[in-house]
């Protein structure tokens, strides 16, 4: 009963470090953000920040990790009530660009994450979350002639880049949001079999 306990007040210290972190480095980004601002808010030791992670950026990977999940969670909820597997990645694909005008996928997914982790570490993570549910929906698109039968990979990888680019377009330019959306649009109605 004490191990239980004490992994649960653990994982209870944790949670409360990655939920104060995120708040904060969404606000001020990770630069403007002090680990003794991270414990304060969390209500911790600085030792316990230090016994969960070894320093702020693999605090700040697990934020990161943290919001690509639960990004890729909503975006993914609301895809059960679409009519076919295109209308599901086009409303996928819409929501995804709202959600970057949130600060916190502004802010810690798309501005610092690439220069705080390096560009091959981000683009690991978010190929975790999002390129498995991306090629999902392109396989389910051409198994139902909805969408021209090419390689899934390659053409998943090639959309992640499409949406990566329109996601940094919103997160300097929120005014953009719906011209950006459009665009994308008819570029995955060129996916379409022609007929």
């Amino acid at each position: 009963m004490h191990v239980k306990s004490q992994a649960a007040r653990s994982e209870a210290t944790r949670s409360k470090l990655v939920r104060a972190a995120r708040q904060l480095f969404a606000k001020h980004g990770f630069a403007g953000v002090a680990t003794e601002q991270i414990v304060r808010r969390a209500g911790v030791t600085r030792g316990a920040l230090y016994h969960h992670f070894a320093d702020k950026q693999a605090l700040f990977l697990a934020v990161y990790e943290d919001v690509e999940r639960e990004l890729t969670e909503r975006v993914a909820a609301p895809l059960v009530d679409a009519s076919g597997p295109f209308d599901a990645m086009r409303r996928a694909t819409a929501l995804f660009l709202d959600a970057c005008q949130t600060p916190e996928v502004q802010r810690i997914v798309l501005l610092d994450a690439p220069a705080v982790l390096g560009w091959e570490r981000w683009r690991e993570v978010a190929e975790r979350y999002g390129l498995g549910l991306t090629e999902a929906a392109l396989a389910a698109a051409i198994d139902a002639g909805e969408i021209d039968a090419l390689p899934v990979r390659p053409l998943a990888h090639l959309l992640m880049g499409a949406l990566d680019e329109a996601a940094l377009m919103i997160a300097r330019q929120p005014q953009l949001r719906e011209e950006v959306g459009a665009a994308l649009a008819r570029l995955l109605d060129g996916l379409a079999p022609r007929i």
